[in-house]
């Protein structure tokens, strides 16, 4: 007999509760049309209306700000990465190369290229 079934509640099943969901086109159509009916109201009454939509607000400023945007930056930063890529490379071919020796070398080149970078 066992003591702990005692204490405890006895697991039961899971139920799937599913609710379906009917569409009925009358019943949108009116709910549409009282919302124009509402909007129109409010506009001849003077009422502004607080919630606008934010597809109003939102719509083509994703391709504005692409525009706006430099595109000069880009070519610079293709170079940059291409750049690092080799010194990567490079790098790795030393290593293999003469070993250690070439990690001491990079520790002296480093602090010497940031010293001439940051110098003015």
């Amino acid at each position: 007999m066992k003591f702990i079934s005692l204490f405890t509640k006895a697991p039961s099943h899971q139920r799937f509760g599913y609710n379906p969901r009917f569409y009925d086109p009358k019943k949108e159509e009116m709910e549409e049309r009282e919302n124009r009916i509402k909007s129109e109201l409010e506009k001849e009454r003077g009422i502004k209306e607080d919630s606008t939509p934010h597809r109003s607000r939102i719509a083509g400023s994703f391709q504005a700000a692409r525009r706006r945007s430099k595109a000069s930056s880009e070519p610079n930063a293709a170079i940059l990465r291409s750049m690092i890529l080799i010194a990567l490379v490079l790098f790795l071919m030393a290593f293999m190369t003469w070993g250690k020796v070439a990690l001491y070398g990079l520790f002296l080149l480093v602090p010497i290229y940031f010293y001439l970078k940051f110098k003015k």
